[in-house]
């Protein structure tokens, strides 16, 4: 329990003692929006950093350099826990938003943050809304900014599977031009949901799977793409689970 008290204590005092910082990033865009974007992200992942550790999360990353180095990308993950987005943030190369639930619009001082990492919000109940949100993100990777979504709409409680993918979330790769890249998060909610409200040490897996260029692909492949993805990442889940299981991968 002292642990949870630690983290959140750590997230609500950044949120408010980090108020300034959101005033001189203010100020910082007004002059040079791109350093605004790299402050910003340098200064989240410092927080995020500060909770992953003192949540006890030991993180394995494999494939990191299979994702490209050279344009924005669409990164597309499985979702078992609110730490997914902490612990997949400490490790993207470059900026990058996140499409976020509607509700967490509401946050104060959260939203903000977020807006200034190109973090979308995504209205669930609303379909004309949801398109909406699918064209910024589109318009964010035209512009060099990769986008993370979690395709499946909320977090899969399912032991060892994944709820099915919502097609839509593709269209951002397709339009944007950019390479889809997979990303299997295995034992993330082992941190805090698998024991709540209590949470303790836990080692998770990140892995970024071979990057899928929409331009090769036929019109058939691309309109099955939501399909393979899923497969991609529910195959590298099963396997990499089984190494957690058998204490096969050590830490680097």
């Amino acid at each position: 329990m002292l642990r949870c008290i630690l983290v959140f204590f750590i997230g609500i005092a950044y949120l408010i003692l980090g108020s300034p910082l959101l005033v001189m990033e203010w100020v910082i865009g007004k002059f040079d929006p791109e350093l605004k974007s790299r402050s910003s992200l340098a200064l989240v992942k410092w927080a995020f950093g500060m909770i992953a550790h003192a949540a006890g999360a030991n993180v394995i990353a494999i494939g990191e350099d299979r994702i490209p180095t050279d344009t924005a990308v669409l990164y597309v993950g499985n979702h078992r826990s609110n730490y997914d987005v902490i612990l997949t943030y400490l490790r993207v190369p470059r900026l990058t938003g996140y499409v976020a639930k509607k509700e967490i619009e509401k946050v104060p001082l959260l939203r903000n943050w977020m807006r200034n990492l190109h973090c979308l919000f995504l209205d669930r109940t609303d379909i004309k809304q949801g398109g909406k949100t699918v064209l910024k993100a589109i318009e964010l990777v035209k512009k060099g900014i990769s986008v993370t979504i979690f395709p499946e709409g909320t977090r899969s409680k399912e032991p060892d599977g994944m709820l099915p993918f919502h097609a839509g979330s593709f269209k951002i790769a397709e339009r944007g031009e950019v390479p889809i890249v997979p990303m299997c998060i295995v034992n993330s909610a082992a941190l805090w949901e698998d024991q709540f409200p209590r949470m303790k040490k836990a080692t998770v897996i990140i892995e970024y799977c071979e990057p899928i260029y929409m331009k090769d692909l036929s019109r058939e492949e691309k309109k099955n793409i939501s399909n393979r993805v899923h497969d991609i990442i529910q195959e590298r889940y099963m396997e990499n689970k089984k190494l957690l299981e058998s204490g096969g991968r050590q830490t680097p």
